[in-house]
């Protein structure tokens, strides 16, 4: 049989080492030595001896769900074997993460990670009752962080004179040392006879780098995640 569906740049090839790599733009390989952490039905394929076990999000996970309706639904995946994760065909990447080191994510963007990382879901300082980063997972300690994102990302720098200004369904993430508050670019005014749609963004200050996805979340992918 011959085709290009066969070519090397689909064949996947053995893993040499364990962990995480990127397999293609669409996919994250995991060669698992013990255990690592992933999203709940994001596993597309697996060889080996592994075995998945559905993981309590705890108290802070079901504070989450209950008042945004959005989570951090994980799954264990224990054994020795090769996984392989993806998520609505979304793109991939790999975050390094050293000690000292502390990454805000949503949720929403979490695909895979080592065991040997942190996280804990807390709220956005000053972002209030309202927006989509209300609730984020701050991922610490050292290790590898598999993410997705709805088409490439943008990576935007934050220095103290040059604050950045996100829309909340569009953040993805940030790095240490950055402050947070709701930001009204409209008046009660405008707002009141229709507005330009971009009422309130998450305001970013301090020294560090904020992650944007190119599209905003619709009402119907805020229902599928």
């Amino acid at each position: 049989m011959k085709s290009d569906l066969f070519s090397n740049e689909n064949m996947v090839q053995p893993a040499y080492a364990p962990g995480m790599s990127v397999q293609n733009a669409k996919s994250i390989k995991y060669a698992v030595n013990g255990e690592m952490l992933a999203r709940q039905g994001a596993m597309i394929a697996y060889r080996g001896n592994l075995q998945f076990e559905r993981k309590g999000q705890g108290m802070g996970g079901m504070l989450k769900r209950a008042v945004t309706g959005e989570g951090l639904p994980l799954m264990a995946v224990r054994g020795q074997g090769e996984a392989w994760f993806a998520h609505e065909a979304q793109n991939c990447f790999i975050v390094d993460i050293e000690p000292g080191d502390v990454f805000t994510v949503n949720g929403r963007n979490v695909l895979c990670f080592d065991a040997s990382l942190s996280y804990e879901i807390k709220t956005v300082k000053g972002a209030g009752m309202t927006g989509g980063g209300l609730f984020n997972s701050v991922f610490t300690g050292q290790g590898r962080l598999g993410l997705v994102c709805d088409g490439n990302p943008l990576v935007i720098p934050v220095s103290p004179q040059l604050p950045v200004f996100v829309d909340t369904d569009a953040v993805v993430g940030w790095t240490a040392h950055l402050n947070t508050s709701l930001h009204r670019s409209q008046s009660f005014g405008s707002m009141m006879r229709g507005g330009s749609g971009e009422a309130v963004q998450l305001k970013l200050e301090g020294e560090g780098f904020v992650v944007v996805r190119p599209s905003e979340l619709t009402p119907q992918k805020a229902q599928q995640h």
